[in-house]
């Protein structure tokens, strides 16, 4: 199945620089954000603490949750609404001590006082400590950092050396904008958002391959063409495979995170930007960037053959 004819011809590689400044755009935002806020936003997996889940049989609102929490000693309170319906929320305390091992009977109770004797049900409790939270942030990190070395290695072996630096900085270009739209729309990051951001980097480089696959062979084929004519023709051949399997699986991760729940939010938030900034950056970026290497790789030979005349 084809949507679009495999002899089109959109002038992709002219647009490089372009693309260039619209990426640098959504790199520099999304830092300055992280900058203003003094890093992400993080869940209770890596910041540690505790969380209740409460539903009410009434709506409510958070600052009227806090009111009757007041009296308890939770030190830093955030209660956010959960889902739609404004009877449902999650409860954050800073403080996670032993102590705390009936915080959800506790909660409970304070919230009954207020609401009244069976209008509250506490769906969750979970509690990470400082300690195992920091732990689980650095190991999620490291996952990160090692499949990129892992992609970094597996391309230069399939292909050539400049193909795997322009796909691991291609990935690196989705990660940063990813992790700036999670600070930008104030997202939590946790453990099913690191598991994103790594489904995040495969799908990304499986797009990446096929196009440097494609490139590649066009390379024998059409050697005397120039890298740029090259590059064009393989991104344009490859477009409707691009297409359909961005369009599908886009379609799949829409309806998990407009129906999926807030359980699944960050998680199909996070491959949502993904995937489209992967798609983006499998076209505009990764491609581009063995432009940018082969025109210094020319630059670099011919300062060598001037400095070696004027010898």
């Amino acid at each position: 199945m084809e949507l679009i004819k495999p002899n089109i011809n959109i002038d992709f590689v002219g647009k490089k620089t372009i693309a260039v400044m619209f990426s640098a755009a959504l790199i520099v935002i999304g830092l300055l954000s992280l900058l203003v806020k003094g890093g992400p936003n993080y869940g209770i997996d890596f910041a540690g603490g505790t969380l209740v889940q409460v539903k009410f049989t009434q709506t409510t609102k958070a600052v009227e949750i806090k009111e009757a929490l007041q009296g308890l000693e939770l030190g830093s309170l955030v209660v956010q609404q959960f889902g739609e319906d404004a009877d449902e929320f999650l409860i954050r305390a800073q403080n996670t001590s032993a102590e705390l091992e009936s915080l959800s009977r506790t909660i409970a109770t304070a919230l009954e006082t207020k609401y009244g004797a069976g209008t509250v049900e506490v769906r969750r409790a979970e509690m990470v400590g400082p300690q195992v939270g920091k732990d689980l942030r650095e190991k999620g990190l490291m996952a990160i950092l090692y499949a990129m070395i892992g992609i970094l290695v597996y391309v230069t072996w399939r292909f050539e050396f400049r193909f795997a630096v322009g796909a691991i900085l291609a990935l690196v270009h989705d990660v940063l904008i990813t992790l700036g739209a999670f600070s930008l729309f104030n997202q939590e990051i946790d453990l099913p958002v690191i598991a994103a951001f790594l489904a995040i980097i495969g799908y990304s480089l499986n797009d990446t391959i096929i196009v440097y696959d494609r490139i590649r062979e066009n390379m024998g084929k059409h050697g005397k063409d120039g890298l740029p004519k090259i590059i064009n023709r393989s991104i344009n051949e490859t477009l409707s495979r691009t297409f359909l399997t961005s369009g599908t699986t886009l379609l799949v991760v829409g309806a998990l995170f407009l129906f999926g729940g807030g359980v699944i939010h960050t998680f199909a938030f996070a491959l949502l930007i993904g995937i489209l900034i992967g798609t983006y950056s499998s076209v505009f970026v990764a491609s581009p960037l063995l432009i940018f290497w082969d025109e210094r790789k020319v630059d670099k030979g011919t300062k060598t053959a001037v400095k070696g005349d004027a010898a």
